[in-house]
């Protein structure tokens, strides 16, 4: 577990606050920068100014206390979980079943909820940096969700700095927390997604490899190898 700094308190208090009042922020994960709402409204003007397409859905921001009290996975699914992301400290974008009763869903306005979840299926991002796991921590303790994406044009790339963000994204914000170059920049790619009920790669993105690794030498199962060369758009 990240120690929370009064720096990196203060940061997240910040945004949370935006957040809770229905705002729209960027926030530096360690695999990029991210455009985050807590509500319809806020969701979205992510999405439009984003220009997405209708058929991709928002990601959950997460800490690892929050996804076990949300997923459904199998119990070699939880041993994988933990490997990458307690023992290998790694960033993983988590896909699986959940309980859509828990009171973190169940709460949320119904439209937002169209748009972060598929037919009972979740996305969450975890384990991405200090600053990830500080604002994981206040939505989990104030039971309200955060959902987002990549704080970029679609298809135009992940963003590593947040002066590279585009205007367009940028001026949807009502807050925009700059912690300068972020970890995962060398990937020039968001985080790997993997469903952890079947063992899809879902998306190759950052760290891939040392996931790949991980599969292989502590459970026999092989992922397919990123295709080459690596560029993650979202």
């Amino acid at each position: 577990m990240h120690q929370e700094t009064s720096f990196m308190a203060q940061e997240a208090d910040r945004a949370f606050a935006v957040l809770k009042s229905g705002g729209v922020a960027i926030m530096p994960m360690d695999v990029g920068y991210s455009a985050i709402g807590g509500s319809y409204a806020a969701l979205r003007r992510i999405f439009d100014a984003k220009r997405r397409q209708p058929t991709k859905f928002n990601a959950m921001i997460g800490d690892n206390e929050l996804a076990r009290e949300l997923y459904v996975h199998p119990d070699e699914g939880w041993a994988a979980f933990d490997a990458i992301t307690v023992d290998d400290d790694l960033p993983l974008g988590v896909i699986g079943p959940c309980r859509m009763d828990h009171p973190i869903l169940a709460t949320m306005e119904p439209d937002a909820l169209s748009m972060s979840t598929k037919d009972g299926t979740l996305c969450m991002l975890t384990k991405a940096g200090p600053f990830h796991a500080a604002i994981s921590r206040r939505s989990r303790e104030a039971g309200h969700a955060l959902f987002g994406s990549s704080a970029n044009l679609s298809l135009a790339g992940t963003k590593f700095q947040a002066v590279d963000i585009e205007p367009e994204i940028r001026d949807v914000a009502d807050i925009v927390i700059d912690h300068g170059l972020r970890k995962c920049w060398p990937y020039r790619a968001s985080s790997t997604l993997l469903d952890l009920s079947t063992f899809e790669v879902v998306r190759h993105g950052s760290s891939f490899e040392l996931t790949q690794d991980t599969m292989q030498r502590r459970f026999g199962v092989t992922l397919p190898d990123a295709p080459q060369p690596l560029r993650i758009q979202d």
